[in-house]
């Protein structure tokens, strides 16, 4: 596929996650239309109309929406934000079937108007939430996949860059497995620049421990529940995360981003949706098998899916 002429992005679920979404996707110019869908008509229609007052201020992307399902027609992007907000104290995994019966009965409806649309589920705990829905709606792997640890990347490379003292950019590092507590980061493979991260010190900053990466693994996991516990939600962030998500699918970018869609003999791993680097084009996302780990991080790979594949089985019963 090609790129996406007139694309059109819709979010589900009009709360600070899918409101944000739809902010930052008109500021950043993700979708020449960005539709914004909720069933709490007045919540939805108040946010479209928020937003609509500044599109003078935001390029040629225009916003519409409501809680008519009609609103998702013709989108090429369905990102689903909807469900319970994670409160503080609770773990994404608590959340999961509440927010499973939510996409068990949305989806079908979502299918109906929008069959051919890329779906990207960050509503959590959205591994958990990604298998269901596949299973459910028989969907190829690659059209419907969580946002998963994209934006726990993005936190991993913006405490590294602060630490060396480099552009976010120049960070070349990734969490995989779970969106949540069991999530890593590949140190084996991470890098600032073409420097491996260990034998980083230049401008005078010293190396990094293994204990201090032990400590950022462990300050990037918990990023939510602080963020949380301070304001109420997450939402600024994620937005932006799942703009950017969205941005690779419609403009074909073949981009590698670490997403989450269901695994199929993935160094032994099947059945689960894990977060590991995959390319994200306007096909949607294939997992990059040629991905390596380490022994230890093998292993912890393998312990993500088996948390994950618990939760999923005892939502089944």
């Amino acid at each position: 596929m090609a790129l996406i002429e007139n694309s059109k992005l819709t979010v589900v679920g009009a709360g600070s996650v899918g409101s944000s979404t739809a902010y930052a996707a008109l500021i950043r110019g993700s979708a020449r239309h960005v539709a914004l869908y909720d069933i709490a008509t007045e919540k939805a229609e108040a946010e479209v109309l928020d937003l609509a007052h500044g599109t003078q201020f935001t390029g040629a992307s225009d916003i519409s929406g409501g809680s008519d399902i009609s609103v998702v027609e013709g989108s090429h992007v369905v990102i689903i934000t909807a469900g319970a907000k994670q409160k503080p104290g609770q773990t994404r995994i608590e959340l999961a079937a509440t927010n499973a019966g939510i996409l068990k009965t949305m989806m079908p409806q979502l299918l109906e108007v929008a069959p051919n649309a890329i779906y990207v589920i960050v509503t959590n705990p959205c591994d958990v939430l990604t298998v269901l829905a596949q299973e459910q709606t028989g969907l190829p792997p690659e059209q419907i996949f969580a946002s998963g640890t994209v934006l726990d990347t993005s936190r991993l490379r913006w405490k590294l860059a602060e630490r060396a003292g480099v552009a976010t950019s120049s960070v070349h590092a990734y969490i995989v497995g779970e969106h949540g507590d069991t999530e890593f980061p590949l140190w084996s493979k991470a890098t600032i620049g073409t420097v491996p991260i260990l034998e980083w010190e230049a401008g005078g900053r010293p190396r990094m421990s293994v204990e201090e990466l032990d400590q950022i693994a462990i300050d990037v996991r918990d990023a939510a529940y602080k963020v949380i516990q301070g304001k109420g939600a997450t939402n600024y962030a994620i937005g932006l995360s799942s703009a950017r998500i969205a941005e690779a699918i419609l403009r074909d970018e073949h981009a590698v981003m670490p997403v989450s869609p269901v695994l199929h003999d993935f160094h032994g791993v099947d059945g689960v949706a894990l977060s590991v680097p995959s390319l994200v084009s306007a096909s949607g996302a294939v997992p990059i098998r040629e991905t390596s780990f380490a022994p230890n991080e093998l292993e912890l790979f393998h312990a993500s899916a088996d948390a994950l594949r618990a939760v999923a089985d005892s939502l089944r019963d």
